[in-house]
């Protein structure tokens, strides 16, 4: 079954946090013997989303930062998985973040899928009121996609 699908020959990156994730994923989907149609739906995300967050700084000016928030999964309940806010975070990284967390939720059968979201921000270098602002803001932009019976962005 998904023994065809897996190339062993090919090298990791583990620089790349998805890239990584999926080669384990390969590699257990060939061990399980997973089903192809599983497989297929499994390697891929429900959902991406990019969004930029304008926020007022605490000394007047406007910065914009960019955001995402990736729904791997809803097979077992709305997705589930909190926000990383730092200067590296990519969407590579929140896309492994959320497959993590499906594969997490389903092992220890909780009623929930994977997901996650992720600011391209330093939090140590901005005050508590622009976290606020930035993370309400973040929370606006995803309005339609969040929400208890869809996504729970917490940890």
């Amino acid at each position: 079954m998904a023994n065809a699908m897996v190339d062993d020959t090919r090298r990791v990156r583990e620089d790349n946090p998805f890239e990584a994730m999926m080669s384990r994923f390969d590699r257990a989907a060939q061990l399980l013997d997973l089903d192809p149609d599983l497989y297929a739906v499994m390697r891929v995300p429900n959902r991406e989303i990019k969004v930029y967050i304008p926020v007022r700084m605490d000394s007047g000016r406007i910065e914009v930062f960019e955001g995402f928030r990736v729904q791997h999964n809803f097979a077992r309940g709305p997705a589930k998985g909190g926000i990383r806010y730092a200067p590296d975070v990519n969407i590579d990284e929140v896309r492994a973040l959320a497959a993590w967390m499906t594969w997490k939720c389903a092992v220890v059968n909780v009623p929930f899928g994977g997901g996650k979201g992720g600011v391209i921000c330093d939090p140590f270098q901005m005050s508590i009121g622009e976290l606020e602002r930035m993370t309400r803001r973040y929370a606006s932009e995803l309005i339609d996609f969040i929400g208890p019976e869809k996504d729970v962005p917490a940890p």
